[in-house]
């Protein structure tokens, strides 16, 4: 926010210097950015009048003239500007003036013709970045006059960085408001007196999207002067702020919006047809812009359209073909109210960000409409002329109740750590522009319109802190008592997962929880995923239900960039839809491999990931908490992300706790991936279960080992040759692993080998050879009851 200080003094003027106000003003919250002139130093340059204007002897392009500079015998001065004219008032440097950067001014001889002086343009003057000639003055301008002083340029400019919540400061109103509030100062805005209509002429207005407008104020006002110029003074005001001077009704609108804060637009009457909607944009509708630009209207951005076409962009920006030019006599003044979720983000969907949007988004006062428009065509008139007509003033939906809050007394000090006595409280509350009442116990208190960002207690106390000073609040040590926290031992800390993972060559990512609606749409079809009402842009539009939607852009990103061999994990939540409009938030972990299995070397034979070493990692996750006897593999056959025959669902006794396996090939050609992924996802609370150690009895008797070959039918999981074995809950049994698993030349089609290793050891005794034979014939038993397993020859 750019702000002028004398603009700022006719509403509010402190004894302070612009320097201690901006340290009041950045103690207070608004920070100030800089601190500087509003026009760069130069001396000696007077408001001078063109008295006639000959052409050069010697030089087709310049002009000899004679300049009335308030002296008593005209100067001759040699100027080759092209505007220059007999009868204009243009800045004029005399000799022995210094203008920006140093430059003197002396006598000269061009081209054989003495000039004493020099007149000026704005930009050699640093009033303009550039210039096509002199800067012309009003004809008014009082000739002899030192420019500086005429046009007020022994001023300085404030430079205000706001944060998102104290939009009500981007204005001269806001932060003479607060200036006034910090140093007790007297406010004096402007009178702002209604004007009275002087014609019926009125232009309908129909507000179809109450819940995105619900207030709409509008005027006719007719044969305004096309030939009206903005007064040198609005300019000036509208430069200090960051503002270039267009048309004076644009300029108009703009300066009211600088010092009120309400952003407005003027449509020219001739363009319009029928009546003002306020509605959203539709499919195939496009606009051309003020700045040139030609857009299609995309869903859900508010417009204003009269009964044949979209005119504007609600909040954002009008459109070049009813906006006003240098033939406009009859225009249509709008001053809306905008609801901040209508017009947040939607400037940006376009590639703009506009002033108008930059104070809808962040929220404009409700309140303040019907004053800007008054405000508005008192200038008008005074400038432009014209005859106004009633205004319109739609309300179609409600505004919004400002919110009770009750203030406790005991609250402040318990939050600031200071007493602040009462009377103090409250006549920073009523400074503040609050409506505030005495109850028992503390206040009740009802914000100002303007203050949209106090809702509940705390905001009151952060205000009454700011006000009274945070430099007067004193530094206490705080006494403290450390508390050790407890770490439950059935909880494997998450660290220890993260390590396992980097120490198998996995990359921690982190990546946003909004995610492209179409990869949601691919990896999870059934799933309706939680949109975002205002998105960012397009492609991070909902809420991931899966950290693959992720996880799986980040592979694209490397595989792109010539990253052949990529490893990626994350941990964190994925929101799911409940019914009532809830949503569960559930913790995760999930990883994507691709490429080589081990980086590029001499001692092995290069290979790509399969899953098989997917499978050995999230074993190896799921063995660091000593749970995995309790974790079972089953074929997924049914999840559209995963190759059907490439993909596992993981069972924590009858619970799905995951899942892994081989991205589908269809999904790694529409998310147009070079190589093949490999994914696993699972319960983090579950992975962090861990058993807690207890005390076993060792033994001290040798343990046997027995190795068993059997042969099943190929479609025998392992898994469940294993889980009859424990089935059997023989205690001697210690041990039980596959260590081979064989089918081709010796084992009949159909079927496969698969070789178990026992070990057995009992706690009292050294098993002899006939128990051992026992408990193996019973294993064997079991198996061909079973499985029809038949022992390998």
């Amino acid at each position: 926010m750019r702000l002028s200080d004398h603009w700022l003094r006719e509403w509010v003027n402190p004894a302070l210097e612009p320097e201690q106000l901006g340290h009041e003003l950045t103690m207070a919250g608004l920070e100030l950015d800089s601190l500087e002139p509003a026009a760069p130093p130069f001396s000696g340059v007077v408001v001078a009048e063109v008295l006639s204007v000959e052409p050069h002897p010697d030089a087709d392009k310049l002009r000899v003239c004679q300049v009335n500079d308030g002296s008593e015998e005209p100067v001759q001065v040699v100027c080759g500007a092209p505007n220059v004219r007999a009868g204009m008032k243009a800045p004029f440097a005399r000799v022995g003036a210094v203008l920006p950067g140093g430059l003197k001014i002396r006598k000269a001889k061009l081209r054989g013709v003495p000039s004493f002086g020099m007149l000026c343009s704005a930009k050699e003057l640093g009033l303009s970045e550039a210039a096509e000639g002199l800067m012309e003055l009003p004809a008014d301008a009082p000739t002899g006059e030192d420019l500086r002083t005429w046009l007020d340029l022994d001023d300085v400019v404030y430079e205000i960085d706001l944060t998102p919540n104290r939009a009500d400061c981007l204005s001269v109103a806001g932060i003479a408001r607060e200036t006034a509030l910090l140093t007790s100062a007297p406010l004096t805005p402007p009178e702002i007196d209604e004007v009275p209509a002087v014609e019926s002429h009125v232009f309908p207005v129909e507000i179809e999207d109450a819940q995105a407008c619900p207030r709409y104020v509008g005027r006719v006002i007719t044969g305004i002067d096309a030939g009206a110029e903005t007064p040198l003074w609005m300019q000036e005001r509208l430069r200090r702020s960051g503002i270039r001077s267009i048309h004076p009704v644009v300029d108009i609108t703009n300066y009211v919006m600088i010092e009120l804060g309400q952003p407005m637009h003027a449509f020219d009457l001739d363009q319009l047809d029928g009546a003002i909607h306020v509605r959203q944009g539709r499919a195939g509708e496009r606009l051309t812009l003020l700045d040139g630009q030609e857009v299609a209207l995309q869903e859900g951005t508010l417009v204003i359209a009269d009964d044949e076409r979209p005119l504007a962009l609600a909040g954002i920006m009008g459109g070049a073909d009813s906006g006003v030019s240098g033939k406009t006599r009859d225009i249509f003044l709008e001053s809306a109210f905008f609801r901040p979720e209508a017009i947040a983000g939607r400037a940006r969907q376009y590639g703009l960000h506009t002033d108008s949007s930059h104070r809808f988004e962040r929220g404009v006062d409700p309140e303040l409409q019907a004053w800007a428009i008054e405000r508005a065509t008192r200038l008008i008139l005074a400038i432009c002329g014209g005859s106004p007509g009633p205004v319109t003033d739609e309300q179609a939906g409600e505004m919004g109740a400002r919110p009770v809050i009750e203030l406790r007394k005991h609250s402040i000090p318990r939050i600031l750590g200071v007493e602040i006595d009462e009377a103090t409280v409250q006549g920073i509350l009523e400074r503040l522009g609050c409506q505030v009442e005495q109850i028992e116990g503390g206040w009740r208190v009802v914000p100002p319109s303007w203050r949209f960002d106090l809702a509940i207690e705390v905001d009151l106390i952060e205000e009454v802190a700011r006000v009274h000073g945070y430099h007067r609040i004193p530094g206490t040590s705080q006494s403290w008592r450390p508390r050790i926290r407890p770490i439950p031992e059935a909880e494997l800390p998450l660290s220890r997962l993260r390590q396992l993972l980097v120490d198998e060559g996995l990359h921690e990512a982190i990546t946003f929880s909004f995610v492209d609606r179409e990869i949601e749409r691919r990896l999870a079809p059934k799933r309706e995923p939680i949109a975002l009402a205002n998105p960012i842009s397009s492609d991070l539009a909902v809420m991931r239900t899966t950290l693959w939607s992720g996880l799986l852009p980040a592979l694209r990103h490397n595989l792109n960039r010539q990253q052949s061999r990529v490893r990626l994990f994350e941990t964190g939540l994925v929101f799911l839809p409940e019914p009532g409009d809830e949503i569960l938030q559930l913790p995760r972990l999930a990883g994507v491999l691709s490429g080589a299995a081990w980086p590029e070397g001499w001692n092995h034979e290069p290979r790509d990931v399969d899953f098989f070493d997917l499978k050995g990692l999230v074993e190896r996750l799921l063995g660091l908490g000593g749970l995995l006897d309790s974790i079972r593999f089953e074929p997924l056959t049914d999840d559209p992300a995963l190759h059907p025959g490439q993909a596992a669902r993981i069972l924590k006794g009858k619970r799905a706790i995951g899942r892994l396996g081989t991205l589908h090939p269809e999904l790694e050609s529409a998310l147009d991936l070079s190589q093949k992924a490999l994914l696993f996802e699972l319960d983090l609370a579950e992975v962090r279960c861990q058993m807690v150690p207890k005390f076993s009895e060792m033994s001290k008797f040798p343990a046997i080992r027995r190795d068993l070959a059997v042969v099943v039918d190929a479609d025998v999981p392992a898994m469940a040759l294993l889980d009859s074995i424990r089935e059997l809950a023989i205690p001697q049994v210690r041990e039980c692993h596959i260590f081979d698993v064989y089918s081709g030349e010796g084992v009949a089609s159909g079927r496969k080998s698969i070789a178990l290793g026992l070990i057995l050891q009992d706690l009292s005794r050294t098993l002899s050879d006939e128990e051992v034979d026992s408990m193996m014939t019973q294993i064997v038993s079991r198996l061909e009851q079973e499985y029809k397993a038949a022992l390998r020859n």
